[in-house]
């Protein structure tokens, strides 16, 4: 593809709530909607409206938050729209292949082959207090171990049925040839799975695989099984170091870099001027809870940040080391820190990005700017596109929307209508092959030459 042909790729992240610390106050938010379904559908179809390419759900498994299950949420959501993807967070660790398979097979049916899979490994050590499995929450290399083995063993259920056999209608019956549906016998380190997936394989042949991290680790699975990548960059420094780097490890398993789309996330606060959006970042940050925020932003550092002025510079100097517990999500303390280094912020700046985008870019400016920060990420090689992180919902997702979208189309970088039915042909990836095909294919003509053999 040549860079004039390149466009943008846009996925919502949904939060009720709004994604700046502060958002849930502002006078437009609902966040105490955060269980309506009406509330959602409003939200899947504005996005839909925009031409969005798809939306995305968080989950974990602790916490006392309020918060609906993936595959619920989305396969309402696959009811009321049309063209929009619908990806879904679920964990290798505290999971099973065999539903995760079967419960993706069946959303991405629902949906008419819209179906995404945001695959993680762990959110946080809480996790594991909550699921008996692994007895606990697993060191990161361990949890990534079982993490790759998990894909695999859903990759060959999905492929455990044939495309073409495996289901015939005469007049009376619905009959399944069973010389097209295959055991895969799956025996890994951690996982034993006879097969076959007692689904057909899914519309888009396996759903949309999405990765989210950006640990060594992370960065190594995405290389391997994802198709799209949602990713935490602040400087576009950072951002084109980690896509280079990302891109560079997909020969090995014999991938080309157009096979992988990389979106770090977006807090985008936008006005009709920059002066406009500049007033709305600072009604958004007299809305945030001032020590809650120092709080948070101090679990990076050995001192409280409190007892400084909000004018003094980050105390670099007094960053935790690797060695300290840190707990939950460590790669996102490393793109945090990186940006504050780069960008010699004060605290107050930090606070400011912190509670704007937890641990992603944020950009403040007017359409035509944020159109310009978009661009520049997508021509200088720092992105494929970007994963949106409304920060008053549904205000700020309307105002992109309605101003700087058009733009984006001016530009002639972000689609007029959809190009194609499913989520796979949105963002531009190919189908997958089945891998087992061959194998299949080769152990049924042997047994149909050896069932003639025996005949003669």
């Amino acid at each position: 593809m040549s860079e004039k042909e390149r466009k943008i790729h846009l996925n919502v992240f949904v939060r009720i709530s709004g994604h700046h610390a502060g958002g849930w106050k502002h006078p437009e938010a609902e966040p105490q909607r955060d269980l309506d379904i009406d509330k959602y559908v409003e939200l899947a179809q504005l996005a839909e409206k925009g031409l969005i390419d798809s939306l995305f759900t968080a989950d974990n498994y602790s916490g006392t938050g309020r918060r609906l299950e993936p595959f619920t949420l989305l396969s309402a959501l696959a009811a009321v729209t049309t063209n929009i993807g619908l990806i879904g967070t679920v964990s290798t660790t505290y999971n099973d292949p065999f539903h995760v398979a079967r419960k993706f097979a069946s959303l991405d049916y629902l949906s008419k082959g819209r179906a995404g899979w945001n695959i993680v490994t762990g959110h946080s050590p809480e996790d594991g207090d909550n699921i008996t499995r692994w007895g606990g929450y697993p060191e990161p290399s361990k949890r990534y171990e079982i993490g790759d083995e998990f894909v695999e063993v859903t990759k060959q259920l999905w492929d455990s049925w044939d495309e073409e056999g495996a289901e015939s209608i005469d007049e009376r019956h619905l009959k399944i040839n069973h010389t097209h549906i295959h055991e895969i016998d799956f025996k890994g380190n951690y996982f034993h799975v006879k097969g076959p997936l007692n689904i057909p394989r899914p519309p888009q042949g396996y759903p949309v695989l999405v990765q989210a991290g950006s640990s060594k680790e992370g960065k190594e699975l995405a290389a391997k099984h994802a198709e799209v990548i949602f990713t935490a960059q602040q400087t576009l420094g950072a951002a084109q170091e980690f896509y280079s780097d990302v891109k560079s490890r997909l020969a090995k398993y014999g991938r080309n870099p157009n096979d992988l789309l990389i979106m770090p996330g977006l807090g985008a606060i936008v006005g009709e001027t920059e002066a406009e959006a500049k007033d709305l970042e600072d009604e958004l940050f007299s809305l945030l809870n001032l020590e809650s925020s120092l709080k948070q932003a101090s679990r990076f550092f050995s001192v409280d940040l409190s007892e400084y002025s909000l004018d003094d510079l980050v105390p670099l100097d007094k960053v935790k080391s690797d060695e300290q517990n840190l707990g939950g999500i460590t790669s996102r303390r490393e793109v945090v820190l990186d940006a504050v280094r780069r960008e010699n912020m004060t605290i107050r700046q930090f606070l400011n990005r912190s509670a704007g985008g937890h641990g992603h870019v944020t950009y403040r400016g007017s359409y035509l700017q944020v159109a310009d920060f978009i661009e520049t990420w997508l021509r200088e090689r720092g992105a494929d596109g970007f994963n949106l992180l409304p920060q008053v919902v549904p205000h700020s997702l309307e105002v992109f929307i309605n101003k700087v979208i058009p733009e984006l189309q001016n530009r002639g970088i972000f689609r007029t209508a959809y190009e194609g039915a499913t989520l796979r042909e949105n963002l531009g990836l190919a189908r997958p092959e089945n891998h087992n095909r061959k194998i299949w294919t080769a152990n049924y003509q042997a047994i149909k030459v050896n069932a003639a053999e025996s005949a003669n």
